[in-house]
């Protein structure tokens, strides 16, 4: 889910949800995207489903949470309050 803003305008932060596509990934970037809007933060969010990619982050395991393309979390679906934990723990609300 991309919210669309004007070029000028700046985001908080970048996330990213690697994984395939699957059930569980699309869990993962909903429970993101929830916390997200929960604490009032503009993220920018993108779902990254080549492999080559995912690997580059040195994950074998999907899916993923990436946030300042830092890998933060990995092999599960994290709950919408162990999101905004992570979050608030890195200092982003």
């Amino acid at each position: 889910m991309n919210l669309f803003r004007k070029k000028e305008e700046k985001r908080d932060s970048k996330i990213k949800i690697l994984g395939s596509g699957c059930p569980k990934c699309i869990a993962l970037e909903k429970a993101t995207c929830t916390a997200i809007s929960e604490l009032g933060l503009d993220f920018e969010i993108e779902h990254i489903t080549d492999f080559r990619q995912i690997a580059s982050y040195g994950v074998m395991s999907t899916p993923a949470l990436v946030l300042d393309e830092k890998v933060v979390s990995y092999g599960k679906v994290l709950s919408v309050v162990e999101i905004k934990n992570i979050l608030q723990k890195l200092g982003k609300r």
